[in-house]
């Protein structure tokens, strides 16, 4: 399948590659030191892959390496952080395959493909796999005495921290992979690749934060005096600086791109700072403010209204702009006429935060992991691709909202698994000698323990058993990812 190369660029507002994306693009400027999986012999010139299909081992390659670093990994992340004993064994499968699926993608015999960024990036990853194996198994060994004891709790901490962004790398290798599957993003299309797939994961990555924040960061937020807003407004007028200086080269004329570019950092940063100074109220109180839903709402309304040079192209652009439109809405009716300025759903105690959810909050959360994933499958050559193959935009809008449901069943069921091992927040005690755990829940009334509560606390005792070190019992419950 050769790479489709447009006599001209069209017109979006991603055609521009930012400046955050510094990282991804040292990755694909070392592309050129590693080869793909399998020789680039066959691969006529010019072209970054050859004309052969993807046979069944390249195939099995790709099934377990996704199942493992996409499944396997983030679970066993989760059993890790809070210290299940079937961390272990599940971080054991997910590195059996995960070693498999790396040999099987230097064995294939079908497509080739030449230098890119999946192959440089895969030494990486298995480089952070074996760090972790073999951090995992030293912490094991609870060699506690003398500096090894001092030491360890920065090596639990860097476990900890390398087990988090692992599933991130993994993220990334899964989008270098299915670049390099097409030999895509070569050229002149790296730029306007990158500012696709960074800008769309950026989405889907607050999309995940929301989603961990509603259902497990209520009492956090509640206890750092901050509002949502707060947070959120910090990053969109960090952006926005961002852009502002980086998406024109100074010094050069004004082209319509850069105008729109500039003007799209502005008003983020802007906004932003307006955000930051609404998220408190005069008496220092955190306060919620829609600005954040109004940035969002703008930026899909610029999105919507680009035409592109292909039909399809147009019209998947609109479908991002106005999905991210909604998102922007609903997330302002949230605040609103939802919560109506609620700070959040439970205070510093914790509560039953599922007793206070709307089933209308899920809905801007839902909207930001598919407004990520249209925007991904956006780029110039994807659109020529499903042109050629005169794949609808209807059909093609509803796989990716397919996918986005997918992903966010997924960081739901995390979520869950997180919270079904995690005992809730518990204040320190008032007084000394109390029967009754007086700790005022999000009703007013007093908790009292029963007998479901006695058999989750020695349902807990028995998954931490031979987990915890003797100096760790009877500490609070700080994780670690292995």
């Amino acid at each position: 399948m050769a790479t489709v190369i447009f006599p001209t660029r069209p017109t979006t507002l991603a055609t521009r590659m930012p400046s955050s994306a510094l990282t991804l693009t040292a990755l694909v400027a070392l592309a050129p030191l590693a080869f793909a999986h399998g020789g680039h012999e066959e691969i006529p010139a010019g072209e970054a892959i050859s004309a052969k299909p993807i046979d069944n081992t390249l195939w099995i390659h790709i099934l377990l390496q996704s199942f493992a670093w996409g499944i396997v990994f983030p679970t066993g992340m989760v059993l890790g952080l809070v210290r299940s004993r079937w961390h272990v064994p599940t971080q054991v499968l997910g590195t059996a395959l995960a070693v498999v699926g790396y040999f099987l993608g230097h064995l294939h015999k079908g497509r080739q493909f030449g230098p890119n960024a999946h192959a440089g990036f895969a030494n990486w990853l298995m480089i952070m796999l074996i760090a972790q194996v073999v951090g995992g198994a030293y912490l094991r060994l609870h060699l506690e005495r003398g500096i090894l004891g001092k030491v360890r709790p920065w090596q639990v901490r860097g476990h900890k921290i390398l087990g988090i962004l692992m599933p991130v790398a993994a993220w990334v290798q899964m989008l270098f992979g299915g670049i390099a599957s097409q030999g895509f993003c070569q050229g002149e299309h790296i730029g306007q690749c990158l500012a696709h797939f960074i800008m769309g994961s950026a989405f889907i990555a607050y999309g995940i934060v929301l989603t961990i924040l509603l259902l497990n960061g209520q009492a956090w937020l509640a206890r750092t005096g901050r509002s949502q807003e707060f947070w959120d407004s910090c990053i969109i007028a960090a952006w926005g600086c961002v852009n502002t200086f980086t998406e024109h080269h100074w010094g050069d004329p004004w082209r319509q791109n850069d105008l729109q570019h500039t003007s799209m950092g502005i008003i983020w940063w802007a906004a932003g700072l307006v955000g930051i100074w609404l998220s408190r109220d005069r008496q220092g109180r955190p306060k919620r403010n829609v600005i954040p839903g109004i940035v969002i709402f703008l930026t899909g309304w610029g999105m919507s209204g680009h035409a592109q040079h292909l039909e399809l192209s147009t019209h998947v652009h609109a479908v991002f702009g106005y999905t991210l439109m909604a998102a922007g809405l609903t997330r302002i009716i949230e605040i609103s006429f939802i919560l109506r300025d609620k700070p959040t759903l439970v205070g510093p105690e914790g509560g039953d935060v599922d007793a206070e959810i709307n089933s209308w909050q899920y809905l801007p959360v839902f909207l930001l992991f598919a407004s990520g994933f249209v925007f991904m499958a956006a780029t110039e050559e994807q659109m020529a691709l499903m042109a050629t193959a005169e794949v609808t935009h209807v059909s093609y809008i509803l796989i990716l909202y397919s996918l986005a449901f997918l992903l966010f069943l997924f960081v739901l069921m995390l979520v869950h698994l997180y919270s079904a091992y995690r005992p809730p927040y518990t204040p320190k005690p008032r007084g000394a000698g109390n029967s009754v755990d007086e700790t005022p829940r999000a009703n007013g009334h007093a908790r009292v323990p029963n007998a479901t509560d006695r058999q989750a606390a020695d349902a807990e005792e028995f998954e931490l058993e031979g987990l915890m070190s003797d100096d760790e019992e009877g500490k609070p419950l700080n994780g670690h990812a292995h």
